[in-house]
């Protein structure tokens, strides 16, 4: 069975961390729909003012934070003792678990671009204070593959065909595909029934089961077997993921996710008692924690 639209979002503009302007394809106020995941936000940008400020240091807990950068640099550091440079192509994937504190600073490319996503992905309540782990995916990391109609497609999470991307250990099972359709094509993906299912349109336009679907579009499918996409006279490029939804309740503020008030309370205490971060920083410098 095909998946049906269950609706379309539109975004909209926010600014977050020292002051970088951002679309926020969907959040706080839409993540029990979108269960696991929490939050899009697309920090596409060709004006350094919008992005130079950055993300300077703050925690997380509970959540997955999954960055992934077309186009310029984003410097990151954090208290596992990493730093290092996310460039054009690659992902971080982040799992903050039971407490990390870092940054990311945004520096874009020569021309003064700054393209790219961060997604955040819930963690189940077994899971919320697990070991924080970072995974440094390059671009060379990443698979790519085309399908019989031409839509190429870069596999960050997921299996298409036989091919798989490099995450594969995720509880939630999740998809992350970069999927390009040549024009006026037709893309069809199976989906596992039971699972979440969106697309986000990042270039392009074209129709989802005979609905108008454009750049920063947020389509949330109904369940079924599979997905369908057409683009129009261009080709539509969009981000396509799914994931098993944990079904549980979410206690949510700032950086931070747990599943009760209790849970959130006691992480901020922990914040304020400096005992947040609960396996120690390997050769990391104290910073104060600022919530993003």
């Amino acid at each position: 069975m095909r998946r049906s639209i269950e609706q379309i979002f539109f975004g909209e503009p926010v600014t977050e961390g020292a002051g970088v302007k951002l679309h926020r394809a969907f959040g706080y106020y839409e993540a029990e729909l979108f269960d696991p995941f929490l939050m899009l936000d697309d920090f596409r940008s060709d004006r350094p003012e919008d992005y130079l400020k950055g993300f300077p240091w703050h925690p997380h807990r509970g959540i997955e934070t999954i960055t992934y950068v077309l186009k310029g640099d984003v410097e990151h550091g954090d208290s596992l003792g990493n730093t290092g440079i996310t460039s054009s192509g690659d992902v971080q994937w982040m799992t903050a678990g039971s407490g990390i504190i870092h940054q990311e600073m945004p520096k874009g490319d020569a021309h003064g671009s700054m393209h790219g996503f961060q997604l955040w992905a819930n963690l189940p309540a077994d899971q919320k204070m697990i070991e924080p782990q970072y995974r440094d995916i390059t671009v060379a990391d990443i698979p790519e593959v085309e399908t019989a109609n031409g839509t190429r497609i870069k596999i960050i999470a997921g299996t298409v065909g036989d091919v798989s991307g490099p995450v594969d250990d995720v509880v939630v099972a999740p998809e992350y595909l970069d999927c390009t359709i040549p024009p006026n094509t037709e893309f069809i993906h199976p989906t596992r029934r039971g699972f979440t299912a969106f697309i986000y349109v990042i270039g392009g336009a074209g129709t989802v089961n005979g609905t108008a679907v454009a750049n920063q579009q947020v389509v949330l499918f109904e369940d079924g077997d599979e997905l369908a996409v057409v683009a129009g006279e261009a080709p539509l490029r969009m981000l396509l993921l799914t994931g098993k939804p944990l079904n549980e309740p979410i206690a949510w503020r700032g950086p931070i996710v747990m599943n009760t008030k209790q849970e959130l309370d006691r992480a901020f205490q922990d914040l304020h008692d400096e005992t947040f971060i609960k396996h120690p920083p390997r050769h990391l410098e104290h910073h104060q924690a600022d919530a993003r």
